[in-house]
Protein backbone atom coordinates (compact mmCIF):
# COMPACT_ATOMS: atom_id res chain seq x y z
CA UNK A 1 0.00 0.00 0.00
CA UNK A 2 1.39 3.34 -1.09
CA UNK A 3 -0.80 6.22 0.11
CA UNK A 4 0.00 9.88 -0.92
CA UNK A 5 -1.56 13.55 -0.46
CA UNK A 6 -2.06 15.33 -3.60
CA UNK A 7 -2.75 18.72 -4.25
CA UNK A 8 -6.47 19.81 -4.29
CA UNK A 9 -7.00 20.22 -8.24
CA UNK A 10 -9.48 21.32 -10.38
CA UNK A 11 -11.20 18.34 -11.21
CA UNK A 12 -11.50 16.99 -7.69
CA UNK A 13 -15.55 18.62 -7.11
CA UNK A 14 -16.10 14.26 -7.92
CA UNK A 15 -14.38 13.80 -5.21
CA UNK A 16 -16.62 15.62 -2.72
CA UNK A 17 -19.34 14.13 -5.32
CA UNK A 18 -18.46 10.81 -4.09
CA UNK A 19 -17.96 11.26 -0.62
CA UNK A 20 -21.41 13.61 -0.20
CA UNK A 21 -23.57 10.07 0.84
CA UNK A 22 -25.57 9.27 3.52
CA UNK A 23 -23.08 6.62 4.94
CA UNK A 24 -20.07 8.74 4.75
CA UNK A 25 -21.85 12.06 6.69
CA UNK A 26 -23.94 10.41 8.89
CA UNK A 27 -21.88 11.90 11.69
CA UNK A 28 -21.69 15.55 9.81
CA UNK A 29 -25.49 16.42 9.86
CA UNK A 30 -26.13 14.82 6.01
CA UNK A 31 -25.08 14.81 2.52
CA UNK A 32 -24.81 18.62 1.34
CA UNK A 33 -26.57 19.86 -1.26
CA UNK A 34 -24.44 20.80 -4.92
CA UNK A 35 -24.05 24.74 -4.13
CA UNK A 36 -22.41 23.98 -0.57
CA UNK A 37 -20.08 20.83 -2.40
CA UNK A 38 -19.13 23.86 -5.11
CA UNK A 39 -18.36 26.41 -2.50
CA UNK A 40 -16.27 23.68 -0.60
CA UNK A 41 -14.71 22.96 -3.78
CA UNK A 42 -13.27 26.55 -4.24
CA UNK A 43 -12.36 26.59 -0.89
CA UNK A 44 -10.25 24.20 -1.19
CA UNK A 45 -8.83 25.19 -3.80
CA UNK A 46 -7.92 28.83 -2.46
CA UNK A 47 -6.21 27.18 -0.04
CA UNK A 48 -2.72 24.83 0.28
CA UNK A 49 -3.56 22.48 3.30
CA UNK A 50 -6.19 19.88 1.52
CA UNK A 51 -5.16 16.75 -0.49
CA UNK A 52 -6.71 14.03 -2.59
CA UNK A 53 -6.08 11.00 -1.02
CA UNK A 54 -4.43 8.53 -3.12
CA UNK A 55 -3.88 4.67 -2.86
CA UNK A 56 -2.03 2.63 -4.51
CA UNK A 57 -2.75 5.73 -7.79
CA UNK A 58 -6.14 5.75 -7.07
CA UNK A 59 -8.32 8.51 -5.33
CA UNK A 60 -9.34 7.09 -2.16
CA UNK A 61 -11.14 10.33 -0.45
CA UNK A 62 -9.68 13.70 0.99
CA UNK A 63 -7.75 14.84 3.75
CA UNK A 64 -6.32 18.23 5.28
CA UNK A 65 -6.28 20.87 7.55
CA UNK A 66 -7.63 24.44 8.14
CA UNK A 67 -7.34 27.59 11.13
CA UNK A 68 -9.27 27.27 13.55
CA UNK A 69 -9.70 28.67 16.93
CA UNK A 70 -9.13 25.79 20.10
CA UNK A 71 -9.31 27.24 23.85
CA UNK A 72 -9.34 30.36 22.54
CA UNK A 73 -5.71 30.60 20.61
CA UNK A 74 -4.92 29.49 17.14
CA UNK A 75 -4.87 25.26 16.09
CA UNK A 76 -5.25 23.58 13.09
CA UNK A 77 -8.44 21.39 12.53
CA UNK A 78 -7.78 17.93 10.75
CA UNK A 79 -10.43 16.52 9.21
CA UNK A 80 -10.12 12.68 6.73
CA UNK A 81 -12.55 10.90 4.58
CA UNK A 82 -12.06 7.81 2.83
CA UNK A 83 -14.55 5.98 0.96
CA UNK A 84 -15.94 3.08 1.67
CA UNK A 85 -13.97 0.72 -0.63
CA UNK A 86 -10.85 2.21 1.22
CA UNK A 87 -11.87 1.56 4.61
CA UNK A 88 -10.69 -0.85 7.25
CA UNK A 89 -6.88 -0.87 5.10
CA UNK A 90 -4.77 1.77 6.71
CA UNK A 91 -5.59 4.33 4.56
CA UNK A 92 -7.20 6.74 6.83
CA UNK A 93 -4.81 6.04 9.14
CA UNK A 94 -2.09 6.92 6.79
CA UNK A 95 -3.45 10.06 5.15
CA UNK A 96 -4.55 11.66 8.82
CA UNK A 97 -0.83 10.66 10.03
CA UNK A 98 0.79 12.68 7.12
CA UNK A 99 -1.35 15.18 7.34
CA UNK A 100 -0.86 16.15 11.20
CA UNK A 101 3.19 15.43 9.36
CA UNK A 102 2.56 18.39 7.48
CA UNK A 103 0.30 20.63 9.80
CA UNK A 104 2.91 20.60 12.58
CA UNK A 105 5.93 21.12 10.41
CA UNK A 106 4.55 24.09 9.26
CA UNK A 107 6.52 25.36 12.65
CA UNK A 108 4.03 27.42 14.30
CA UNK A 109 3.59 25.12 17.54
CA UNK A 110 -0.11 25.19 16.84
CA UNK A 111 -1.93 22.17 18.41
CA UNK A 112 -3.75 19.84 15.88
CA UNK A 113 -7.29 19.31 16.86
CA UNK A 114 -9.83 16.51 15.34
CA UNK A 115 -13.53 16.76 16.36
CA UNK A 116 -15.16 13.30 16.21
CA UNK A 117 -19.10 12.51 16.82
CA UNK A 118 -19.45 10.97 19.81
CA UNK A 119 -20.91 8.15 18.20
CA UNK A 120 -18.40 7.77 15.61
CA UNK A 121 -16.58 4.64 16.95
CA UNK A 122 -14.22 4.74 13.67
CA UNK A 123 -13.24 8.10 14.17
CA UNK A 124 -12.39 7.83 17.79
CA UNK A 125 -9.98 4.48 17.08
CA UNK A 126 -8.01 6.32 14.35
CA UNK A 127 -7.58 9.46 16.18
CA UNK A 128 -6.21 7.18 18.92
CA UNK A 129 -4.05 5.56 16.14
CA UNK A 130 -2.79 9.01 14.90
CA UNK A 131 -1.64 10.01 18.45
CA UNK A 132 -4.23 11.90 19.17
CA UNK A 133 -5.13 12.41 22.90
CA UNK A 134 -9.02 12.72 24.06
CA UNK A 135 -9.65 16.19 26.18
CA UNK A 136 -13.22 15.69 26.49
CA UNK A 137 -16.05 16.74 24.39
CA UNK A 138 -17.92 19.97 23.32
CA UNK A 139 -20.76 20.99 21.18
CA UNK A 140 -20.90 22.31 17.58
CA UNK A 141 -23.55 23.86 16.06
CA UNK A 142 -25.54 21.80 13.24
CA UNK A 143 -25.18 22.77 9.79
CA UNK A 144 -28.31 25.39 8.67
CA UNK A 145 -29.51 25.96 12.10
CA UNK A 146 -29.82 22.08 12.65
CA UNK A 147 -29.76 20.46 16.10
CA UNK A 148 -25.99 20.82 17.58
CA UNK A 149 -23.78 17.61 17.69
CA UNK A 150 -22.35 16.64 20.49
CA UNK A 151 -18.28 15.86 19.19
CA UNK A 152 -14.83 14.38 20.92
CA UNK A 153 -12.08 16.45 21.40
CA UNK A 154 -9.19 14.83 19.94
CA UNK A 155 -5.57 17.12 20.69
CA UNK A 156 -1.97 16.73 19.32
CA UNK A 157 0.43 19.15 21.11
CA UNK A 158 3.36 19.58 19.16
Amino acid sequence: MQVILAPWGADDLEVLRRANTAELTQFLGGPEPEAALAQRHAEYLAGESMFRVVNDGVTAGYAGWWEQEHEGAPAYEVGCVIEPAWQGRGVASAALAEVVRRAVASGDGRPIVGYAHVGNEASHALCRRVGFELEGTGMFPGDDGGAPIEVAVWVIRP
